[in-house]
Order: C-alpha cells, then sequence, then structure tokens
C-alpha cells in the first residue's frame, strides 16, 4: 500500500463565532475555516447564495466596448465569427455565444479548427479561412490571448477581433477591439478563475442587459457548469456558484441535444454532480475535439432533430470508447517504460514520448500517471519532426511557470498552475528534457512528491445521519479550490471479510459505537489483501448518498485507512 501523509488542519477559533452566527453545527463552520472563509457574510454567500450575488459583467473593463461593437455588427448585418477552441470549455462557449448572438438578431457562424491538422487557436494561417467565411467580426473563445501576430494581420485585412479567453497573456497583448480575460492585472473583473465558458456568460449577460429576454440568460447556466467542470477550474467564488446553479438546472434540461446527451449517459431527469460531468459527460464532448470531430458537438447543440440527434450521441458515445481504447494502450506503454526504467525513481519529472501516441489523448494519459507516481509529467506525440506535448502537475509545482521559464526553446505553449500544453522542434528534445529535469530537481521540494491528504477534522461515526448529509451537500459543488471534506474516524472495526469488487475496489463492512456503514476504497483492490476481519483502523473518509430503491443509504468513501 502507497504511504500517505495525513495532515489534520488546526482548529480556528473563527469556527466557533462563524457557528454561532449561522447557527449551523460546529463541522460546518470547521469546513468553511479550513476553506479561507471567515465572515459571516462570506459563509452565508457561500452556503446560500444565488444569482443576485454574481458580479457586475460590465466590471470587465473592455466589456463595453465588447457589447457596443457586438451590437453595431448585429445593427448592420456583418458577418460575425465565432472562434473557439476544441476542448469541452471550448466548444460549449462556441454553443453559447454563438446561440446567444443568433438570438439577438446577428448574422452568426462558427469556426472550430481541427485539433489533429490545425492545432490550438487563432494563428496567422487560420485568416484565410475567415475570410472565406465572410466576416468582418472575429470573437475568439477560449483562446486568442496571445494571438498578437493573428490581430495585427487581421486588422490589415480590415477585420475587427474581439477576444475572450481566460489563459495567461503573453508579453505583448494583441491589438484587438475589446479583450475579456480575468486573469490580466487591469481586466477590472474580480473572479479571476472564470472558464472560457464563464467569460462567455458573462458577455451574455451584458448583451442581454436591458432586453426584454434578459431571463433567458440563465439557462446558459447549465452549459456554464458543465465547462467549467470539465476544464477543472477552480470552485471558488463566483466560479463555484455559477457550477452550482448549473447543476442545479441539469435535472430540467430542455435542449434535444443537451437531453440526449444526458440519456446516454444515463443521468435524464437526475440529479447531476460534478462527478458526472468530469467522468460521462465531458469525457463524451471532449472526445470529439479530441479525435478531430469537435463539429459533431456542436452540431448537437443546434440540432432540433431526434434521428439526428441520436446519431449524434451514439457517434460521441463511440468517439469516446476509441478515445479509452487509444488511451489504455498509451497508458500501458507509458507505464512500462517507467517501471522499467525506474524513472519514477530518478527523477522528479516525467518526461515520455512517442511517434505513435495520439496526440488528442496524451494529457489523460499525462493526469492518470500524475495520480499514480504522484509527480509532474509531461507526455509528447512526435509528428512530422515536432513534439507536441501535454503535462499534469501536483499541487506546489506550477507547469505554465516551468514552461514559460524554458520557452526559448518552445515554439508554442499555454495552460494553467496545473495544466499545460506546448510544442517544440523534436531535434530540441534532448536539451528540452535535460533542463526540465534540472528545473524540478531545484524548485520541487521531495516533500511534495508524497501525497498528502487534508483532513477537515475528526468526527464519530454516530454523528452521520440525514441532517448531517443536508449540510454536507451546501458545501458541494466540490473540485479544485474547494476540495470534497475529509473526516477522520479512530479505533473503527471491520466487521466482516474485505472484498474485491470488480478487482478494483475495496468493499468494508465498519461499526463504531453500534453504528455500522459500508465503506468503499475506490481504485484500493490491495486493501483487500490488506486487511482483515476484526481489525480496528483509522480512517479517513468522505460520506456519500447511495440512492437505491427510493431509499438514501449513507456510505463511506474511503481516501485512506491505517490498521493499528
Amino acid at each position: 500500500m502507497s504511504h500517505q501523509e495525513w495532515i489534520i488542519n488546526p482548529p480556528d477559533p473563527r469556527s466557533e463565532l462563524l457557528a454561532q452566527a449561522l447557527k449551523i453545527p460546529f463541522w460546518v463552520a470547521r469546513v468553511l475555516t479550513n476553506r479561507q472563509i471567515y465572515t459571516p457574510d462570506e459563509a452565508r454567500s457561500f452556503l446560500f447564495g444565488d444569482a443576485s450575488c454574481f458580479h457586475d459583467p460590465f466590471l470587465f473593463r473592455d466589456m463595453r466596448k465588447a457589447v457596443e461593437r457586438i451590437k453595431r455588427a448585429i445593427k448592420n448585418k456583418e458577418r460575425i465569427l465565432v472562434f473557439g477552441d476544441y476542448d469541452v470549455d471550448g466548444i460549449l462557449s462556441v454553443v453559447m455565444l454563438t446561440r446567444a448572438i443568433s438570438d439577438l438578431g446577428g448574422e452568426v457562424d462558427y469556426y472550430i479548427p481541427n485539433r489533429l491538422s490545425e492545432g490550438y487557436g487563432l494563428k496567422e494561417s487560420s485568416l484565410e479561412t475567415i475570410k472565406k467565411k465572410g466576416a468582418n467580426l472575429v470573437i475568439s473563445t477560449d483562446c486568442g490571448i496571445t494571438a498578437t501576430a493573428f490581430v495585427a494581420r487581421a486588422k490589415e485585412a480590415g477585420l475587427d477581433v474581439i477576444i475572450t479567453d481566460h489563459h495567461q497573456p503573453g508579453p505583448t497583448l494583441p491589438p484587438a477591439e475589446a479583450i475579456l480575460n480575468p486573469v490580466l492585472p487591469h481586466s477590472g473583473y474580480p473572479e479571476k478563475n472564470l472558464a472560457a465558458v464563464g467569460v462567455v456568460f458573462k458577455l451574455i449577460q451584458a448583451l442581454y442587459h436591458g432586453h426584454p429576454r434578459q431571463k433567458i440568460v440563465s439557462h446558459y447556466l447549465k452549459l456554464v457548469a458543465i465547462g467549467t467542470v470539465a476544464d477543472v477550474a477552480e470552485l471558488k467564488g463566483e466560479n463555484r456558484l455559477l457550477v452550482k446553479k448549473g447543476l442545479e438546472q441539469l435535472k430540467q434540461a430542455v435542449n434535444p441535444g443537451l437531453k440526449g446527451l444526458l440519456e446516454i449517459c444515463g443521468l435524464l431527469g437526475k440529479k447531476v454532480s460534478v462527478w458526472d460531468v468530469g467522468f460521462r459527460i465531458g469525457p463524451r464532448l471532449n472526445a470529439a475535439g479530441r479525435l478531430g470531430e469537435a463539429e459533431a458537438a456542436v452540431e448537437l447543440f443546434f440540432s432540433s432533430d431526434d434521428e439526428k440527434i441520436d446519431l449524434l450521441v451514439r457517434k460521441l458515445d463511440r468517439f469516446n470508447s476509441e478515445r479509452q481504447k487509444i488511451e489504455e494502450k498509451i497508458f500501458q506503454q507509458a507505464l512500462n517504460k517507467v517501471a522499467t526504467e525506474r524513472l519514477n525513481e530518478k527523477y522528479k519529472i516525467l518526461i515520455l514520448g512517442s511517434e505513435e501516441w495520439h496526440r488528442g489523448v496524451i494529457g489523460i494519459v499525462a493526469s492518470k500517471l500524475k495520480e499514480m507516481f504522484y509527480r509532474p509529467v509531461l507526455l509528447f506525440a512526435y509528428e512530422n519532426g515536432q513534439a507536441i506535448g501535454s503535462g499534469r502537475s501536483i499541487e506546489g509545482f506550477s507547469l505554465i511557470d516551468c514552461l514559460h521559464a524554458h520557452r526559448d526553446l518552445l515554439d508554442n505553449y499555454g495552460g494553467h498552475t496545473q495544466a499545460a500544453g506546448c510544442e517544440l522542434s523534436l531535434e530540441r528534445m534532448p536539451e528540452f528534457r535535460s533542463r526540465l529535469t534540472s528545473y524540478a530537481e531545484q524548485t520541487l521540494a521531495s516533500e511534495l512528491l508524497q501525497k498528502r491528504i487534508f483532513i477537515d477534522l475528526e468526527i464519530d461515526l454516530d454523528e452521520l445521519d440525514g441532517q448531517f448529509m443536508d449540510y454536507f451537500h451546501l458545501l458541494a459543488p466540490f473540485g479544485i479550490g474547494n476540495p470534497r471534506p475529509y473526516f477522520l474516524a479512530r479505533r473503527v472495526e471491520i466487521v466482516s471479510p474485505p472484498k474485491k469488487i470488480q478487482n478494483k475496489h475495496c468493499k468494508l463492512i465498519v461499526r463504531q459505537k453500534n453504528y455500522s456503514f459500508e465503506a468503499l476504497g475506490w481504485r484500493k483492490a490491495e486493501w483487500a489483501d490488506h486487511f482483515r476481519r476484526g481489525d480496528l483502523i483509522d480512517l479517513v473518509f468522505t460520506p456519500q448518498i447511495n440512492e437505491y430503491r427510493g431509499e438514501r443509504l449513507i456510505y463511506l468513501s474511503l481516501e485512506g485507512a491505517k490498521r493499528l
């Protein structure tokens, strides 16, 4: 069993004050202060906030300029082109903005480059495609903040460009008509963690401001929730509220394409969780873009024909199956290389590549390897003398900062702290690998390579009841920035022989103070060989609800277990 470090968050005296002010259980207040929520107003907004808590979209410095230019284009019947990225966040941003502009009377089309043949973002080579579409105004979604050369060329050609993005800028901002990007130091917008769908939602809010149909804006929150979760954006502040409200609405989806997607995921009419989005909905949409078929995902949301929708959702389902097979093959090849050469024992960062690997899925494989070996991972697909890479990182090591420090070797790069991509000449790979290995050795502390579990507080199992779970669900949705709370229960007895489930998971029945619960260790099948009936153990867990035949049963989702 892999070693874990358990860290119990120290109590904060403000927890007691928070519990008293809001009349909430002490354990809820402890979870809130562990997430740097200290005042009653912050806590009230976190637990009970609604759409009235959303920030004014016109706080974006360039929002009025963007709205005025789009409205002028609509009024003058100019051709508008929405240009997006091919991941879930980019696809849904395109869907949202195209639909909104069309609803407002605009002549609008969209374009998503093919991931495999065209690559990411607005490039000078994109100009010819855009000209053929007859556009007068181009609006980027989920890309464009580093497209300085493209925007300059577009202006020369008489094209106006508005950029909506959430990635880090390059040394020079593009000379666009307006830029909406919350990470810019002078963006004016207080929520810095918006995904691309969040930025587009704020633009749609501003476009409909004062419009008779202003109320329809809230319907876009369903897609905002899916895109934000799929992009693994931080679920804090307004971002978390956008996702919370969007997930609530997914149970009442009315868009035929969205309903078809939910149905094939087994979620139609059901309460949808962050997990459902991350592992059921998102991968089906993402697979289309990864395999160079992003347009199929966009078409799904614009179609009202039942036959076509059925065809498209089955197509996305098939893409996802193909993606899984490709991904598993690459994962096994990478795993064998790491194990054979004991790379995880030699290096703090894993850098692997192959001409056989599919560039569309290496990011997912990097994520799996990162979790397995708990260190940053960069995987590369070698194509036509170029190395196209995608990486995932652990807490405490910024992948985008690492790439930025070695930008002299790169033809292109971008991303975030824990997920980033890059491209460079294959002949530069040896130097790139050498320099990144040295960089990680110098900047990544060895203790960060051991997985740490941060425990919110210690509780007894007799505290787990319906009321506890009601408050627990007020803390959701969980994700980066708002992690699922973990609790520690001591001296818990295993009362039946541990069982392996599908040879992947471990099932225990545990008891403390005559209160028994089913406990599941996901992807922890080895526990069944390690523990025995009658063992006394300490458990780190998060409580979950299993709805079965109308009953709501509480079970423990285990993160850690230690025999006493």
